[in-house]
């Protein structure tokens, strides 16, 4: 499985630091990071492109994780990709606030605070979702998941204590 990794608008920097420790937890997989530099993350046109010089195969199951910008063109992308007939395993969206996420595939929502949880889920809470508690920073919910403590939020409403970067290997692992 491949891993989009769609960061927002910030220092290439944090995005190292968020794949660093994820892959701490979650282990190496093909982790594909949006050059930011290059291509806008909020344009679902420039993602579609980037993912169509990367010559995947369309029969290969994509996971998204985007942050903030990244989210908006990230799910365009994601959107795009199943259209013309690939496949998304999940797609998983770090403070997407106001952003709705609707698909036909898998959908989690990670938040930095409770309300930011509360207050998007009026857009899609998707499968499960999560919130930080104690609350951390909008940057820091990205640059460091392994220290973030909070709440795995299953549809159904029960609540998990757990650290973020946790929650991420057992959504990762749904299937």
């Amino acid at each position: 499985m491949s891993i989009i990794i769609c960061p927002g608008v910030h220092s290439a920097q944090l995005t190292e630091s968020f794949v660093q420790a994820i892959q701490n937890c979650i282990g190496q997989r093909n982790y594909l990071i949006l050059p930011t530099e290059e291509y806008p993350p909020y344009s679902a046109i420039a993602i579609s492109q980037w993912l169509n010089q990367q010559q995947l195969a369309k029969t290969q199951a994509l996971s998204f994780i985007a942050f903030s910008a990244g989210v908006v063109g990230g799910m365009g992308a994601a959107t795009i990709w199943q259209l013309q007939g690939g496949k998304i395993n999940h797609f998983i969206a770090f403070d997407g606030w106001g952003m709705p996420l609707l698909g036909d595939f898998p959908i989690y929502r990670v938040s930095h605070d409770y309300f930011t949880h509360w207050s998007s889920g009026i857009l899609g809470t998707g499968e499960s979702g999560f919130y930080a508690d104690p609350v951390v920073e909008h940057l820091d919910l990205w640059r460091s998941p392994n220290s973030c403590i909070g709440w795995q939020v299953v549809g159904s409403g029960l609540k998990i204590r757990c650290c973020l970067a946790d929650c991420l290997e057992h959504m990762l692992n749904e299937p």
